[in-house]
């Protein structure tokens, strides 16, 4: 599975990735939102669980590559997430900050949404995070969501960002 944009390709992960993706989720800064940044052991689950995704729904989370030079910048993809107790569809992304500020998260987001509303029957899609990650709320905006809550989730307050197939018709 591959899409493209007019400057990113979007893949399947392969255990090839695997140093490339540890210096994204081991980044300090780049994963300042999460508990803590992966270790190795986490960063080899993070594959697995994703090639897993693949053969359990035919999506998950793919790796982003930069057209023009073909360097790993992140990922960005369609996973089922836990959000305030529903199992949802959920589009998460995640950018080397040294990628920080060039619209390839927006631009994989919207890649990710338009083939999610395109391949799937989800009837809307969600993004959430801290409440704390701005990038993260601004890039879901800039994808047409909007905000239809924020919750607690183990002593952190999270947002949550949805975007429904008929507001998605609306802008397509």
């Amino acid at each position: 599975m591959v899409i493209e944009t007019k400057r990113l390709i979007l893949r399947e992960y392969t255990l090839d990735d695997f140093d490339k993706l540890y210096h994204i989720l081991s980044d300090p800064i780049t994963m300042k939102h999460y508990p803590k940044p992966y270790d190795a052991k986490g960063t080899k689950r993070w594959i697995n669980w994703n090639l897993d995704n693949y053969q359990k729904y035919n999506f998950g989370l793919w790796a982003i590559i930069l057209k023009d030079t073909g360097i790993f910048i992140g990922d960005c993809g369609l996973t089922i997430q836990n959000i305030d107790g529903e199992l949802l569809p959920e589009i998460g992304y995640h950018i080397d900050k040294l990628y920080w500020q060039n619209g390839y998260g927006k631009e994989a987001a919207i890649a990710v949404r338009d083939w999610a509303f395109n391949n799937t029957k989800y009837n809307a899609l969600y993004s959430y995070m801290t409440t704390t990650n701005v990038a993260s709320y601004s890039t879901a905006k800039s994808i047409g969501m909007k905000r239809i809550k924020e919750y607690k989730d183990e002593n952190e307050s999270l947002y949550v960002y949805f975007i429904t197939r008929e507001e998605w018709e609306c802008i397509k």
